[in-house]
């Protein structure tokens, strides 16, 4: 394969760093960009030896100019803490930035995939969530700087393929957890373990009975990049995450389980918009490059607690 040039803004976060390891495997040159808001060098200080790695430190809501083949937009906070933190913040990265990266892909003739989330689908009325399913957001609600912001970015990748022929991929991605998730982000698998490991009350908003679908990061990105590579004729947006359900109680107990923890689950009154029920259907991604996850929630989430109890 020939080694592309590759931009990946949030490159120094979760599912960021994850990406720039994979795409420098591949023989890639990669440049990573961040702003070290929820980013951390930690991330991805093992890869500054190699040649083939940039570090930039960059707000993707200022203009950018660089030349590369290919850019991976995934530069957002990504959970509600943080991104509720600073919400026009957060709208601004969303929407400037993805202007930016647009702008930047036009001027170099450069390919580009946004990062964009099954939030888009906000607390969904139809379930498993499809790519018709036009979602149940509310738009001036807490979470809609994240879940709104989203939805533009779409817009406008869609509306640059269209009038300026801007070759573009979106991907809605579903509940990602594994090394290297921000221990304060306030997710859910996150929240479970360092809890446990620290021996408190595992907190469970609502009754636990409302579920998710997760998905490891090592399958995440692999899914992610075998897209990147489909026909230029395939946009998208589709979905990707895993279609197997899990209860959030059900995730609790099993972090108890495997770290052998005292902690107690205490239950707490449900977030305002929190969705009941996420579940990706993976269908139109399988039939596009024959992707499925791999890794079984037990053995990602026994790598996860393993990462927490070295960085703890």
């Amino acid at each position: 394969m020939k080694k592309r040039r590759i931009l990946v803004t949030g490159g120094a976060g979760f599912l960021g760093s994850h990406l720039c390891e994979k795409l420098l495997n591949m023989d890639h040159e990669v440049y990573c960009l961040d702003n070290f808001f929820t980013g951390q060098k930690d991330n991805i200080i093992h890869l500054l030896k190699n040649p083939w790695f940039e570090l930039i430190r960059h707000d993707i809501t200022m203009p950018f100019f660089i030349e590369a083949d290919e850019i991976y937009n995934l530069a957002c906070p990504a959970s509600p803490i943080h991104y509720q933190y600073n919400a026009i913040k957060t709208i601004k990265t969303s929407i400037m930035g993805s202007l930016n990266m647009l702008g930047l892909a036009k001027r170099i003739k450069a390919k580009v995939l946004q990062a964009s989330t099954s939030e888009v689908y906000g607390d969904p009325t139809e379930h498993p969530q499809t790519e018709n399913y036009w979602g149940n957001v509310n738009p001036i609600g807490d979470r809609a700087c994240y879940d709104e912001g989203k939805r533009c970015a779409e817009a406008l990748f869609v509306n640059y393929h269209r009038q300026n022929q801007v070759r573009i991929k979106i991907m809605r991605i579903f509940n990602t957890y594994g090394p290297r998730m921000h221990p304060s982000d306030g997710r859910v698998i996150s929240n479970f373990i360092v809890q446990a490991l620290k021996n408190e009350d595992i907190t469970v908003f609502g009754d636990g009975t409302q579920s998710r679908s997760f998905c490891y990061v090592d399958d995440m990105v692999d899914g992610i990049i075998q897209f990147m590579n489909t026909p230029e004729n395939i946009t998208g947006p589709v979905n990707i995450g895993n279609p197997v359900e899990h209860s959030i109680l059900e995730i609790a107990e099993k972090i108890l389980e495997f770290t052998g923890s005292r902690s107690k689950i205490v239950f707490k009154p449900l977030p305002t918009d929190d969705p009941l029920r996420r579940k990706p259907d993976i269908s139109k991604l399988k039939n596009m490059i024959q992707w499925k996850p791999t890794v079984d929630m037990d053995d990602g989430l026994k790598k996860t607690i393993n990462y927490f109890m070295k960085t703890l």
